[in-house]
């Protein structure tokens, strides 16, 4: 049987109403981008990985910035990412397409492995794998993994403005179609809505930014528990963006979704 072609994408872009150009912030001397995107890199079931961003002015910084540092780049769809996941995948040739949001620069490549290994190992059992349905991971751990033709089952089909704009609610939101796999956190605890490692806010980067001052001089490929060791000896450091803890895109779609409900966000 051939090996399957797997495909990372990495959705960016400059615009953020919150935290513009929160991608080129730098840390420990690179791009977060770039530091994102090494983490993806060394996992070793990621395959191929690709910047995604758009094909707007804004964006010819990061299609530079990808140039300049030896990244693959596509360019697509401002607001239809789900469009701009499935060119990006017709593009490259791919079987397997993992979804991985630029605002993860925290990211664990073993979560990227393990969440990827389960896919691989029950190929035949699931259309969509990801760690999020039900979430256990520290926010900003986030994999979804699709074949190809899923990918493409619901870029034909989904119609719903939060179906395109956020990629993969058509698989989770479709529970009788789709068959769905979730990866869950082994310790059997639940982080997602307490440890938040993503980047939306300036206080998300002056976290974000104090956890690599930290450990990465000395520790670059320092990991998910790396961090939770530096927190427990660190408290201080989680208060940084403690504030934004359990806050996603969730909460401004509650009235459309069916299978999320208050308990997976909250709001400011």
């Amino acid at each position: 049987m051939p090996v399957p072609k797997i495909l990372t994408v990495v959705q960016a872009r400059m615009g953020s109403s919150r935290l513009p150009g929160k991608v080129l912030l730098p840390l420990a001397g690179q791009p977060l981008l770039v530091r994102m995107v090494q983490r993806v890199q060394r996992a070793r079931l990621a395959g191929t990985v690709v910047v995604a961003t758009t094909t707007e002015a804004a964006d010819d910084a990061i299609a530079d910035l990808c140039v300049a540092h030896g990244l693959e780049c596509f360019r697509g769809d401002a607001l239809d990412l789900l469009d701009r996941h499935y060119q990006a995948a017709r593009h490259y040739g791919a079987d397997i397409v993992l979804k991985i949001p630029s605002d993860c620069p925290l990211i664990d490549p073993a979560v990227i492995d393990e969440v990827v290994g389960f896919y691989l190992d029950f190929t035949e059992r699931y259309d969509f794998v990801s760690n999020l349905h039900p979430a256990t991971f520290p926010d900003g751990n986030d994999v979804e993994v699709m074949p190809f033709d899923a990918l493409e089952t619901a870029w034909r089909e989904a119609q719903r403005p939060l179906e395109r704009e956020h990629t993969t609610p058509f698989f989770w939101e479709n529970p009788g179609r789709f068959r769905l796999g979730n990866v869950e956190w082994e310790t059997g605890k639940d982080y997602s809505m307490s440890h938040r490692w993503t980047i939306d806010y300036l206080e998300d980067y002056d976290f974000i930014k104090a956890v690599y001052d930290a450990l990465y001089p000395g520790n670059p490929t320092f990991g998910l528990n790396d961090i939770l060791t530096l927190l427990e000896k660190r408290p201080d450091l989680a208060q940084l963006n403690a504030r934004y803890a359990g806050v996603n895109w969730y909460r401004n779609h509650l009235d459309e979704l069916k299978t999320v409900d208050s308990s997976q966000t909250r709001r400011i």
